[in-house]
This record gives C-alpha cells, sequence and structure tokens, in this order.
C-alpha cells in the first residue's frame, strides 16, 4: 500500500511540473502500473498463506498396521479456494502431474501410490481445451508393509507433493509441499502351531 501511494504522489507531481516534460510523466506512470502489480501479487499471496502453498495437507489419522502385513494410509490434501491443480494423469505431456514421493524407511516397504481420478474442466486462459485437475479436497492412498522384523510403536514417514497450481486466468511454478504421517506398527500374533497327530496304538 505504502508503495501504491508514492507512485500516485509521483504521478501527480510529475503532472504539474511542466519542465519535467512528457518523459517523467511516461516514466511515472510506467512505475505506478508495476506498484499495482506488485500489490496483487502480494495480496495473492497472502490468499495462500505465508509460504504461498495453493495445496495443504489435511490431518491424517494415524493408521495400525501389522508386523509382516500390509496397510494402507489415506491422506487428503485441500486445493486453496479459487486455484486448481494438475491431476497426477494431466491430458498433455507438457503439463505437470501431481505426484507424492514418499522417502524409504530401514522399517517399513512403501509400496504403491493411488491416485483419485481428476474432473475435466476448462479455463479462461484456454476455453478451448479441457484440463484433468483437482479441486477442493483430494484423497491419496499409500500402501505401506512393516518388515516381520520392525519393532513395534509409532513412526513417521515423510515425503513431498510436488504439484502446479493455476487459477483461472493463469498457472504458477510448481511447488514442493512436505508431508508427513504417522504409521503405527502393531506385533503379529503369535504363530498358531497345531499338536501333532496321535498315533492309534498311544493310549493302548
Amino acid at each position: 500500500m505504502a508503495c501504491l501511494v508514492a507512485c500516485l504522489i509521483t504521478t501527480n507531481r510529475a503532472a504539474t511540473w511542466s519542465t519535467l516534460g512528457a518523459m517523467k510523466i511516461f516514466l511515472s506512470v510506467l512505475l505506478l502500473f508495476v506498484c499495482l502489480a506488485s500489490v496483487g501479487a502480494s495480496a495473492q499471496d497472502d490468499d495462500l498463506g505465508p509460504k504461498g502453498l495453493a495445496v495443504k495437507v489435511v490431518a491424517a489419522p494415524v493408521v495400525t498396521v501389522v508386523q509382516g502385513k500390509p496397510g494402507t494410509v489415506p491422506l487428503t490434501f485441500r486445493v486453496a479456494s479459487g486455484y486448481h491443480i494438475n491431476s497426477n494423469m494431466p491430458k498433455s505431456e507438457f503439463l505437470i502431474p501431481t505426484v507424492l514421493k514418499v522417502e524409504a524407511n530401514t522399517d517399513m516397504v512403501i509400496g504403491k501410490i493411488t491416485y483419485p481420478e481428476g474432473q475435466d474442466m476448462s479455463f479462461a486462459f484456454d476455453p478451448d481445451e479441457k484440463l484433468n485437475v483437482y479441486t477442493g479436497d483430494f484423497n491419496v492412498e499409500v500402501l505401506v508393509r512393516p518388515l516381520h522384523t520392525a519393532q513395534s510403536g509409532k513412526y513417521v514417514i515423510r515425503g513431498t507433493l510436488k504439484y502446479q497450481a493455476c487459477d483461472n486466468k493463469a498457472c504458477y511454478p510448481p511447488k514442493t509441499l512436505p508431508v508427513s504421517f504417522d504409521v503405527k506398527i502393531a506385533k503379529a500374533p503369535p504363530a498358531h502351531h497345531a499338536n501333532p497327530a496321535q498315533s492309534p496304538d498311544a493310549h493302548q
């Protein structure tokens, strides 16, 4: 806002001081437009939070899985109002897909990551083409399997979500969102050993 006020004052002075000439008036007007663009960009970043991220992670539930058994962790992401991001399977190879990468863990195997289908939508910057996108809340499922030797307890799993956000007018540089969720490993039940079959003569 201070930038905008300064630009207006500069423009008024340039208009009244005829000795400065038309060139300084032009430069003042140009500076005004630069200030307005800066204010608009700043307001947009404020809408997206301190880091300018269009996507955030909704708190994930703590999933309990048994040693040696697979389990699914559901993660929910939320796209800011007025924005959309490319789905994991965009229609063009030139578009950046949304991809979740989960770091390897010595006690747990990270399996398949399942993404939802996107919505086909068209936007003002290219009304003749439909894009496959995520808006609002969308869910990604991560398959995990603790090793048989993994100790019981709670583990923190970390990763990143890479995405490209757009609004109705333009697309913006890709962003990387840190992701973390907890998985609780429970001990596997003891193996059941059947009693060996007894000989029919054992009780004679």
